[in-house]
């Protein structure tokens, strides 16, 4: 009986078709056995597996993989575990990441106490290696370490240094140095990318951290000579990957174990967390480029030593701003305590306040320096105007190479 009592619903034959007449019932035979074909499930079956394989087989060919590709190729193309895409890049550029110990008089007496940083080998020529790193990290060194990944110490040396974009470039003997890292390009960075930090934090050499991209092109004020005053501002790559005291000039990469970025600071706060930044490769390769061709960055100089005017950290009080006789209106500009080079020959002098450069407006240091640096080039001519005791002069600056380091530190100024 099937699932209701009406005939219409049954899977049963009528009674009235099991009625049959004797002629029919006398000529009974057993009916002949028709040939079975595939069952539904058999044909769905075998449909999938060729489907299956066709699939291989076009995969294969549109991607070409075949047994003797790169095993990094690979995973970099199929795998669709991050923590392997990790390992691999991992494995691949830290043998060319670096430790650096700075000396100095403080840890002389205890080597425990050589300030520590970090530094990524990008060149071999002629048996000697170089390093990228900050200038911060060897800032006031009596002489530097380096250990490599594999332990061996070596002794660098300073080939050029740019506190402005804070990079420096080291050489050291290339006996036993084997891997060089992989360039990248910062300018294609997209916000979400995986990348990878590798440097020196806290004296733990070869340690990896990971995380992403957060910003690909963040600006950061920030203050050259420490002094609180915000006069330079850095383009950065903001990334959430732990970077800890000793991770600077460290590399910061992509998962193709290209070099991004310069890991340079973070940012330290009560409630703040995944704040670190890199300074883009692009960036610094152009600044590499013009230490290891001059020792330095070529750069125009203007020769003057500055304050703001509106400094919030050493305002001028009343008594000092009447001596200045500066109008009213004038609440922003840059004052010079003194004046060098180009700004010297031109005549400029303690207490003249400049408030524009070819007629652009100049609110403070920051400004000035952009827009040298920006707008100008050694060798042009620059126009200041400025006040000084009230009136407003203008005059004209040649503008030359500026000093490098050892020079600015010699009493050459800094602008």
């Amino acid at each position: 009986m099937g699932l209701f009592d009406d005939d219409f619903y049954s899977t049963k034959i009528s009674r009235r078709h099991l009625r049959r007449s004797p002629k029919q019932q006398q000529g009974w035979r057993a009916p002949k056995h028709k040939k079975k074909g595939l069952s539904t499930w058999q044909v769905s079956l075998i449909s999938s597996l060729l489907s299956a394989i066709f699939v291989v087989l076009l995969f294969v060919v549109f991607t070409g993989l075949n047994s003797a590709r790169n095993p990094v190729d690979l995973i970099n193309t199929v795998s669709s575990d991050p923590f392997n895409r990790i390992s691999v890049a991992a494995d691949k550029v830290s043998p060319s990441v670096v430790s650096i110990l700075n000396h100095n008089e403080f840890s002389r007496s205890n080597p425990d106490d050589a300030a520590l940083g970090s530094g990524v080998i990008f060149k071999q020529d002629d048996g000697k290696a170089y390093i990228i790193t900050n200038s911060h990290v060897i800032s006031g060194a009596d002489d530097l370490e380096v250990v490599s990944s594999d332990g061996v110490s070596r002794e660098a040396e300073i080939v050029g240094q740019d506190s402005i974009n804070d990079i420096a470039v080291l050489s050291i003997d290339s006996k036993g140095i084997s891997s060089v890292i992989e360039l990248g390009d910062s300018d294609s960075l997209r916000a979400g990318e995986t990348v990878i930090a590798v440097g020196n934090p806290l004296g733990l050499g070869g340690t990896l951290t990971s995380g992403i991209i957060s910003y690909t092109s963040r600006l950061i004020p920030i203050s050259l000579n420490q002094d609180g005053v915000y006069d330079w501002e850095q383009k950065v790559i903001q990334t959430d990957a732990a970077i800890n005291e000793g991770n600077s000039g460290g590399a910061l990469v992509d998962l193709k174990g290209r070099l991004i970025g310069i890991n340079t600071m973070k940012i330290s706060d009560t409630g703040v967390e995944g704040l670190g930044f890199a300074i883009p490769v692009n960036d610094v390769m152009k600044t590499v480029e013009g230490i290891m061709q001059y020792g330095k960055v070529v750069r125009p100089y203007l020769g003057v030593y500055s304050l703001d005017l509106d400094n919030p950290y050493a305002p001028i009080d009343a008594e000092q701003r009447k001596q200045l006789k500066l109008p009213q209106n004038i609440t922003s500009g840059v004052i010079v305590l003194e004046a060098h080079g180009p700004a010297q020959l031109a005549g400029l002098q303690l207490n003249d306040v400049i408030v524009q450069l070819d007629k652009e407006p100049i609110a403070s240091t920051r400004e000035l320096r952009k827009y040298l640096y920006d707008e100008k080039k050694v060798g042009d001519t620059l126009e200041v105007t400025f006040y000084r005791d009230g009136k407003l002069q203008t005059s004209n600056c040649k503008l030359t190479d500026k000093p490098s380091e050892a020079e600015i530190e010699a009493g050459l100024g800094d602008r």
